[in-house]
């Protein structure tokens, strides 16, 4: 027999717990328990931002053997990840006891996983706190990849390969891109490897190997100071520069005002605490959301 302890649960990124807490309080939310990253609710789930992973439906299932809390997750679905967080030993026996799914590294590009990918953690030795439905496909929300070792000069790529998996889209071939703030070209590369044309911009210059690429042009200049109407129309626009989210606001609104057709990947970058009412202006954009890479 199953019983609810919390109507939704979210597992934070390592050391963003307190931005989530904040997060899920400004919502609305009333925390029920805290375990580790994993943190419960008493309201229907939403995607916070500062949420690997939500837990749709969490529910507590008896466990009083290792057999048996094998036994109660699989009565529920196949796929599941283990989110320890007491009785480590115990909890890998049982999870042992489950298939293997979604251990591999994932190969940008390829499909994304369409089973789902339940959460499990021991909520105490008898007891086993699950969600067969989770909001992510992959463990615990992180996308593993198979990392390229030679071609992108940084692991800046990474996070543009996560952004396209969990949004399932990316620059179709010949689409123009303008990469602000571009070097040494991380993103430049694999915009140019999905066969977009890139259009870099960055004071610095990108790797020579990315410069030289057919579909690269590159322009040393400033991300800030490249006008809308100089640039033109184009299909995508990605910035991923260090700079205070208030002047990423005003550029973004800046080139939508121009071109409220564009698509935008911009990377947010907070210096401490999350600043939740300008993060808030950038969710105020229509057809906007954020998450974290």
């Amino acid at each position: 027999m199953a019983t609810v302890l919390a109507a939704s649960a979210y597992l934070a990124p390592q050391g963003f717990e307190h931005d989530l807490l904040e997060e899920l309080e400004r919502n609305g939310h009333t925390i029920v328990f805290r375990r580790g990253r994993l943190i419960g609710t008493d309201k229907e789930p939403f995607m916070p931002v500062w949420a690997e992973n939500v837990w749709l439906e969490p529910q507590v299932l008896p466990a009083f053997s290792i057999g048996e809390g094998i036994r109660a997750l699989k009565s529920l679905q196949r796929n599941w990840a283990l989110y320890s967080t007491l009785e480590h030993r115990r909890a890998a026996l049982i999870q042992e006891g489950l298939p293997r799914a979604g251990q591999r590294p994932f190969v940008f590009g390829s499909e994304v996983p369409t089973a789902p990918m339940g959460g499990w953690t021991l909520w105490s030795r008898d007891s086993i706190l699950a969600s067969a439905r989770c909001s992510s496909p992959f463990a615990h929300g992180a996308v593993n990849f198979v990392e390229d070792k030679t071609g992108p000069p940084n692991r800046a790529y990474l996070k543009l390969w996560e952004a396209f998996t969990r949004l399932g889209k990316r620059p179709a071939a010949g689409e123009l891109c303008l990469d602000l703030g571009s070097s040494p070209g991380g993103w430049t590369w694999v915009l140019a490897g999905l066969g977009a044309r890139v259009f870099s911009i960055d004071k610095a210059p990108l790797a020579g190997h990315i410069a030289r690429h057919p579909l690269v042009e590159y322009c040393q200049g400033s991300a800030f100071g490249l006008e809308p109407h100089i640039a033109g129309k184009v299909d995508w626009l990605f910035c991923d520069v260090a700079c205070y989210p208030e002047r990423l606001l005003a550029l973004v609104r800046r080139w939508l005002e121009y071109n409220p057709y564009c698509k935008m990947l911009c990377t947010i970058k907070f210096s401490g605490k999350t600043d939740f009412p300008v993060l808030e202006e950038f969710l105020r954009i229509p057809g906007s959301f954020a998450m974290h890479l």
